[in-house]
Order: structure tokens, then C-alpha cells, then sequence
């Protein structure tokens, strides 16, 4: 049988969906959960300081539903910690956004052992074990006709080297990239995976240096990314829309 034409608002709503956003406190994270909570979506946010991501969550409650999941994901067993709470609280998720990140500024003969491994520790290794542990969550959410969603967040520095000195974050972000491929083709048809790879957003990473005119005059806009250019992303891959 033919399946019936959705309206657009139907084909962009997340609304009953149930989201976990790594990084919800800050920065793009905290711009995607907002979106998140105001297109109907129930939100958890992670972050390693467990007193921000309380008070984070306490002010995207007035925009709805929001719930604080402090974790340390630069550990596997902390990734462990982290998915065992939610199934606590959820018997399913629909939505996993992997967006906590860590960055790490030193000339290279300062980028030693303690860059790479706090860097991969979170923005590769982080995505993959938390991934792992989340994804029978994922798979009781998951249907034929809907299937679960993950949303790595990348950058535009896993596909060009910048200006900085941030070796072991730009080589991070390259590995989520292919991450993202590989998890894709092991996880359809009932998960997709897919990765955004954000120019520059005034986060507390890049905001205010010494090169954010250049940053600003390389790219097509012009402009910082805003929260609605964050969001609109992120609830199109988690929509109907982005389902294929």
C-alpha cells in the first residue's frame, strides 16, 4: 500500500521524540537542545560538571521538558555510567547527538602525550564507547518506518587544517568523520548515522581570538553560525525528513 504524503510539519516534527545531547551545558549543544525542547522533544543533557548541566537544565525547562545526566565521557566506563542511567529512566531513545568535545591549543613541540590523549579521549574514543552503550536504547526506539537517529558532531577542522594549533583536535574530528561512515553502514537500516561538520559558532573554543576576523572572512556567510543554524540541522537528521 502506499504510504500517505505528511504534511511539513509533519515531516520536520521531533515532538515525543527522546534525545540524549553529550555537551548539552554549552556552546552548539546547548543551542541543539533548545531547539530540541522547543520543537517537542524530550531532552537529556550530559556534561562532566555536574552543577552546570543542573542549572542548564533548569533554565531550558522553561522552555519544556529537560533532564540532567552528569557524566564523564573521556572514560569507558564513564560512557557506561552514562547510558545505564538513561535506561534508568527510558526503556528507549530515539535521538543521540554526540557533541561533547574537547580541544587542546599548543605549538607542536608542546603537543605532547597529555593533548592527544585528553582530545581522543572525548572526541573520538568518547563518541564510539557512549555509541556502543546507548545503542539498545536506540534499537528498542527504532522501527522499519522510523528508524533511530545518531548525530555526531564533527567540524569544518576533521576536513581543512586551520590556523591553530590544534593537532590532535582537527586529526579528532577527521576520525569522527569516517567513524560516522562506518557506524552507518553497520547500523542501517534501523539507525542512521550521521555527522555535521559546523563552521565557526561563538563558542568559548574559538570566540573572541586573535583570528576570528579571518575565521569570519573565510567563510560564505560571513558570520557566526546562530542557535536556529545549529538546531535546524539537528531537527532535520532527527526528523522524518532526514530519515533517508
Amino acid at each position: 500500500a502506499r504510504r500517505r504524503v505528511r504534511t511539513v510539519s509533519e515531516l520536520f516534527s521531533i515532538a515525543g521524540k527522546k534525545a540524549l545531547i553529550t555537551g548539552g551545558w554549552r556552546g552548539i549543544g546547548r543551542m541543539m537542545a533548545a531547539g530540541f525542547i522547543e520543537a517537542g522533544a524530550r531532552v537529556y543533557i550530559s556534561s562532566r560538571k555536574a552543577d552546570v548541566c543542573a542549572e542548564t537544565a533548569a533554565a531550558l525547562r522553561e522552555l519544556g521538558e529537560c533532564v540532567a545526566l552528569p557524566a564523564d565521557l573521556s572514560t569507558e566506563s564513564g560512557c557506561r555510567r552514562l547510558a545505564d542511567a538513561l535506561s534508568e529512566l527510558e526503556p528507549s531513545i530515539d535521538i543521540l547527538v554526540n557533541n561533547a568535545g574537547a580541544n587542546w591549543f599548543a605549538p607542536i613541540a608542546a603537543h605532547d602525550d597529555a593533548a592527544w590523549d585528553k582530545v581522543l579521549a572525548v572526541n573520538l574514543k568518547g563518541v564510539f564507547h557512549l555509541t556502543r552503550f546507548v545503542l539498545p536504547l536506540l534499537e528498542a526506539a527504532a522501527t522499519d518506518d522510523d528508524p533511530a537517529r545518531i548525530i555526531n558532531v564533527g567540524s569544518v577542522s576533521g576536513l581543512k587544517p586551520d590556523h591553530y594549533d590544534t593537532y590532535a583536535y582537527g586529526a579528532s574530528k577527521a576520525g569522527v568523520h569516517l567513524l560516522t561512515r562506518h557506524l552507518a553502514r553497520e547500523l542501517a537500516p534501523l539507525i542512521t548515522v550521521n555527522a555535521i561538520a559546523p563552521g565557526p559558532f561563538p563558542t568559548d573554543m574559538i570566540s573572541g581570538d586573535s583570528f576570528a576576523d579571518e575565521l569570519l572572512a573565510s567563510t560564505a556567510m560571513r558570520r557566526w553560525g546562530r542557535q536556529d543554524d545549529a538546531a535546524g540541522a539537528a531537527i532535520f537528521l532527527a526528523s522524518r525528513a532526514g530519515s533517508f
